[in-house]
């Protein structure tokens, strides 16, 4: 082999070492550039999604008490007009994730459950009470417990439960919309989420 293809053999080796060494090295920058963006709009949506609802419901309370061998009843009424505040919070500081760098894929492991807060703000009108059976701090604290529990019930079948999985819904899109844009893959129970709509699927 002569001088000039001996040098030439030399030159393209460098030069495929070098090409080598600087494509290899744009990838691992761009992948870690690709985590970073990944984690950072997991660490934005830290936050709660909150949907706030508000209800207003009459009840009538009544007890009766038998007195003197039940020759007497002693009675206590009220009207209890209840206003109500509610919240659906998801804590996405919760929300529990994978980042796979070396497989391009973003794992989400758990996500948070909701929670529904009530705030009732409860007044009492035309109140009636015998001597024998006046209203004590028990009977107001069982009205409140009593009128909590049943507008709870209301709310839990109501659309204020849907509303706030879609505000969820919308987080998680971002996700998908992110992970899609750069070449990732999001995957929630060990399942590859190809599209929207298998998304919309995973908190039904």
């Amino acid at each position: 082999m002569n001088r000039f293809g001996f040098g030439f053999l030399i030159a393209l080796v460098f030069f495929g070492g070098f090409w080598f060494f600087y494509t290899g090295k744009q990838e691992r920058e761009e992948l870690r550039a690709s985590s970073e963006l990944i984690q950072t709009q997991i660490n934005q949506v830290g936050k709660l999604i909150v949907t706030e609802g508000f209800y207003s419901k009459v009840f009538t309370f009544k007890n009766s008490q038998s007195l003197f061998l039940n020759l007497w009843t002693s009675d206590k009424k009220a009207l209890v007009v209840v206003n109500t505040k509610a919240t659906v919070e998801y804590d996405l500081r919760l929300l529990e994730t994978q980042i796979d760098a070396e497989n391009k894929t973003l794992i989400l492991k758990k996500i948070p459950k909701p929670v529904l807060n009530i705030y009732p703000d409860i007044e009492y009108y035309d109140v009636t009470q015998d001597y024998f059976n006046s209203f004590e701090a028990k009977d107001y604290n069982k009205i409140k417990s009593s009128v909590t529990a049943q507008i709870r019930s209301q709310i839990e079948k109501s659309e204020l439960m849907v509303n706030a999985q879609d505000r969820l819904l919308a987080e998680l899109t971002n996700f998908y919309v992110l992970t899609k844009s750069l070449g990732w893959t999001l995957m929630y129970e060990e399942k590859v989420i190809g599209s929207e709509e298998e998304l919309s699927l995973i908190k039904k």
